[in-house]
């Protein structure tokens, strides 16, 4: 038999931008039912850069000091080495907020840490181990989602349907939202390594003819992530693990004496880059935020924080319309409308730098040198607060407006 829960608000995703949109809607007094397919969040290779945007989110809601005493390593300032030539890219100690840092922290512990803020309002419920089937359609409106729970059907009927859940969002496949693709000229494969004491702690990148290695700090290991042209990862794998110990041994000698952890190529996580956006994220009763709206490029390690900006504006918006049932078609275009410039803005610049960076570097097409404004960072520290700004801190910060109730 299936069950009937009504609801405000149904949040289809439990990741960064549903689950803070749950909370902040049900901070604001929102009846919100939120759903997560999986029974809990302990998955790897998820973005773990908590940006001094959402730092300066949690400052907001009264939650940082709290939200900090999680385990998490700071990046202050981000490096690059271009052949053997070093140049700082980045420095966020200058940034106004009270943490002008990146936060390296598991996506898990981020996750859990919302979910349990959002428990102490009446008005949030999440459903774990509920994946959403498809949406309950009423003339041309969404009123609600079919899901199964714990093996069993239910129906959430709600006044506004959020798809929150990701690139392969059921939301947005089932609204018929059209995806603009803009591409990608490659993919990722994640791995760990250990990280010893001896190692530095900067946060670094490395441009090699053919190879892109970046390495994240994260206490007790490295989170590396070895950028690859689009498709060729089948080709790599089936080289066998040899060769491609070898070639992190020559990016990065410092790791030779540990390429060995690397067991085999099954230790290689396949991470599919895309860029892509939806033409438009809202019908009546549905809307898209996050990855279900707009796919980011990895470069800089936005995605995490656009999605928590998506659900800090969505919330400022939608609140008052939903708690007082006087929703309306113009609200979800005013998500829209507010989120869509920084998107684009966002997502240009991602494009331009894998179109004059990554790309030819894959192709061993560019000198293997900085680019002259990388190399103008390098001359003028000065300079580095603005890629800091424009990483940490994004084109467009939102800023918590609804209170608690």
């Amino acid at each position: 038999m299936t069950t009937t829960l009504q609801t405000q608000c149904c949040i289809v995703g439990g990741g960064p931008a549903g689950m803070m949109l749950g909370f902040l809607l049900a901070r604001a007094g929102v009846k919100t039912v939120l759903l997560e397919k999986h029974a809990d969040f302990l998955r790897d290779f998820r973005g773990d850069t908590v940006h001094p945007s959402t730092l300066n989110v949690m400052d907001e809601l009264g939650l940082l000091d709290e939200f900090l005493k999680l385990p998490h390593q700071k990046v202050s300032r981000f490096g690059a080495q271009f052949g053997e030539e070093r140049v700082q890219v980045a420095d966020f100690s200058h940034l106004p907020v009270r943490a002008p840092y990146i936060a390296m922290m598991p996506q898990w512990d981020f996750l859990d840490f919302l979910a349990d803020s959002g428990k102490r309002h009446p008005a949030f419920t999440l459903l774990m181990n509920a994946e959403a089937d498809g949406l309950i359609e009423e003339g041309d409106k969404v009123v609600g989602v079919r899901a199964t729970v714990d093996g069993k059907s239910q129906e959430i009927r709600a006044d506004l349907v959020v798809g929150a859940d990701g690139r392969r969002s059921t939301v947005r496949e089932s609204a018929g939202f059209r995806v603009n693709v803009l591409g990608a000229p490659m993919d990722v494969l994640w791995f760990r390594m250990t990280h010893k004491p001896s190692d530095t702690a900067e946060t670094m990148g490395r441009f090699d003819t053919g190879s892109i290695l970046v390495m994240l700090d994260r206490g007790d290991y490295w989170q590396c992530a070895f950028i690859i042209a689009k498709g060729s990862a089948d080709r790599l794998k089936a080289a066998g693990i040899e060769p491609f110990r070898i070639r992190i041994a020559q990016l990065m000698p410092f790791l030779a004496d540990r390429v060995h952890e690397l067991a085999t190529v099954d230790d290689l996580k396949l991470l599919t880059v895309g860029v892509e956006r939806l033409e438009k994220w809202w019908r009546p009763g549905v809307l898209c935020i996050g990855d279900a709206a707009h796919t980011m490029s990895p470069i800089g390690g936005v995605g995490v924080n656009i999605a928590v900006q998506d659900a800090v504006a969505a919330s400022n918006i939608l609140a008052a319309p939903l708690r007082e049932g006087r929703l309306a078609d113009s609200d979800l275009a005013a998500v829209q409308a507010r989120r869509m410039w920084p998107v684009k803005a966002t997502q240009a610049i991602q494009v331009f730098l894998q179109n004059r960076m990554i790309a030819p570097t894959l192709a061993g097409t560019r000198p293997l040198r900085p680019p002259w404004p990388v190399r103008m960072l390098n001359r003028f520290p000065l300079l580095r607060r603005l890629p800091a700004r424009v990483m940490g801190m994004g084109v467009q910060p939102e800023h918590v407006k609804t209170t608690p109730v």
